[in-house]
């Protein structure tokens, strides 16, 4: 793969919280709060299945689909694919009042083609810009990461390589919350951006070790996720402050009311 040869604007909006991350968001404050993040100058928007179970797709869709095509950078994930649920999920995965979908981890080459398709469909766009393997890693899977990343390593990278050579993508990466899968996979295949979340922070610099080295080596380009370590850094060490999407234990919320 040659490296992605477009910038990405020095700032993005996520779109996690939009679907209900721990605590419901209504559809207008959502589309206004996109509204506002474009009206400030933000053209990169970050997306995936898992948001909602396909809820932030859809809403990020709705949101751009009369916005001029040649501002906009997209960004989604593959490495889940969502199928009916048999009923509607009061909160699942961490979000609240989500779509009736249930997740299906496949990082298999059909499984990457699939989730493209149907990822663009839930957007109701022509176009994704950037793709991302989502959670590969022991973080999200434990024991049984051997095997996704077999299905990957044996071909989901070749579904990625093949969109992005055609066309259909500019840029192909992946996006993961643990610094360890990422050197992993640096040493073994070629990638053009890293969606890093929560480990480049005031609260975490692990990505510093090594990882930053191996990204100025091999061209990767790092996007910085998380960048609130999942809300602390943004409300302060307040009753109920989320770190690494759970509650803050105290050690944090000490060292962030010292910061």
């Amino acid at each position: 793969m040659t490296k992605v040869a477009f910038e990405l604007p020095q700032i993005g909006l996520g779109t996690a919280a939009l679907a209900g991350l721990y605590k419901e968001v209504a559809r207008d404050t959502a589309l206004q709060t996109l509204e506002t993040a474009w009206d400030l100058g933000i053209r990169y928007f970050d997306t995936a299945p898992h948001y909602g179970q396909g809820k932030a797709e859809r809403l990020l869709g709705d949101f751009l689909r009369d916005k001029p095509d040649e501002e906009i950078i997209t960004s989604t994930k593959v490495g889940r694919l969502l199928s009916p649920s048999a009923a509607r999920h009061a909160a699942l995965n961490g979000f609240v009042n989500p779509l009736p979908f249930d997740q299906n981890y496949d990082y298999s080459y059909d499984g990457i083609m699939r989730s493209y398709e149907d990822s663009l469909q839930r957007l109701g766009l022509n176009r994704i810009d950037i793709l991302y393997v989502h959670d590969i890693g022991e973080r999200t899977h434990g024991g049984r990461n051997d095997v996704y990343m077999a299905q990957l390593l044996n071909g989901g990278f070749r579904a990625l390589a093949e969109l992005k050579a055609s066309g259909a993508v500019q840029a192909v990466g992946i996006g993961v919350n643990e610094v360890e899968i990422c050197e992993t996979i640096l040493a073994q295949a070629e990638i053009d951006l890293i969606l890093l979340a929560g480990r480049y922070t005031l609260l975490d610099r692990s990505a510093e070790a090594r990882l930053l080295e191996m990204c100025d080596r091999s061209g990767t380009r790092l996007v910085i996720g998380g960048v609130f370590n999942s809300g602390i850094l943004a409300t302060g060490a307040v009753e109920g402050a989320h770190w690494d999407y759970g509650p803050a234990p105290e050690e944090v919320l000490v060292k962030v009311s010292a910061l």
